[in-house]
């Protein structure tokens, strides 16, 4: 399908892309991430349901970045994650990020759990397309340009109910090291309803820190074809890093919001462990990481 300014198409592919070179676990490691990983996404859809309607929102947030967390580490996945800044209770947020991955919408879910907007095909997708559902994610059709007055609005219903939002403005996913455009539209959802914008970056390392495209799921990728790299992959790590937040109305038009998000100034990475952070498992929460000057959001041309 041709890229267009309503459904990008990345450059990216596996052949291009996926270096492949990174260690790997045998095969009896496979074999116990993948009894757990689907162990955990099922005991995720069964409990989903009941679980949501005995607990409060805030239950159901501390529910959903628990079961993320575990859904990873099944995966062999170690995580990085920044502590989420407090924000104002009943106000909505618009949470972006780059887009690498099938598991950026779990890792993002594990910071700031909401609803999701994402391409209409993953409503078919096996168990997360039910988790979908399920957790009120907004579709889009990128075949249907007439729909996107439609999607910007329900987006900014959303946000003027107090939803957190999340969406990843490329439009399709980069392997991490080439970019992609934040696309605007999303942005006026933003605008209409008031809403602060939390951008975030997204990045993946192998076992040595290094770059990694292990997670990548580009092209003609099928979500097997990346499951099974990231299922293989030996000390892979997940890093989401909170760039400073866009408050309500402090840009005049989405262009200039799209631009601020994207071009946010990025973090060190947060490895090692700086004293005071705290260990779970496979989990490290870092505290507010020190700003570069002169840094931009890998993976993100304006």
């Amino acid at each position: 399908m041709a890229a267009t300014w309503w459904s990008p198409v990345s450059s990216c592919t596996p052949q291009a892309c996926v270096t492949g070179d990174g260690p790997v676990v045998g095969r009896v490691r496979r074999t116990l991430r993948y009894t757990a990983a689907v162990a955990v996404l099922l005991v995720g859809v069964a409990l989903s349901a009941p679980l949501g309607a005995l607990c409060g929102q805030a239950g159901r947030e501390r529910l959903i970045r628990r079961w993320t967390r575990s859904v990873m580490a099944a995966f062999g996945v170690r995580v990085r994650l920044p502590e989420p800044a407090p924000r104002e209770p009943g106000r909505g947020l618009l949470v972006v990020a780059n887009h690498v991955s099938w598991l950026d919408i779990l890792l993002v879910a594990a910071v700031f759990p909401g609803r999701n907007v994402a391409k209409r095909e993953i409503r078919d997708w096996p168990v997360i397309g039910r988790l979908c559902v399920r957790g009120r994610t907004i579709f889009i059709d990128r075949e249907r340009i007439r729909s996107l007055p439609g999607t910007v609005a329900e987006v900014a219903q959303a946000l003027r109910s107090g939803a957190t939002v999340v969406a990843f403005p490329e439009g399709s996913t980069w392997c991490g090291r080439e970019e992609g455009r934040y696309r605007r539209a999303l942005f006026q959802s933003a605008l209409d309803a008031g809403a602060d914008v939390q951008p975030l970056l997204v990045r993946y390392r192998d076992a040595d820190g290094r770059p990694s495209t292990a997670a990548a799921f580009l092209g003609e990728d099928t979500l097997m074809d990346s499951v099974r790299r990231v299922v293989a992959a030996r000390g892979l790590t997940a890093e989401v890093a909170a760039l400073p937040r866009i408050a309500a109305h402090s840009l005049p038009d989405r262009r200039s919001l799209a631009s601020a998000a994207h071009r946010a100034p990025a973090p060190r990475p947060a490895v090692p462990v700086q004293a005071g952070a705290r260990e779970h498992g496979t989990n490290v929460r870092i505290g507010a990481p020190a700003l570069r000057a002169g840094d931009r959001v890998a993976g993100l041309p304006g």
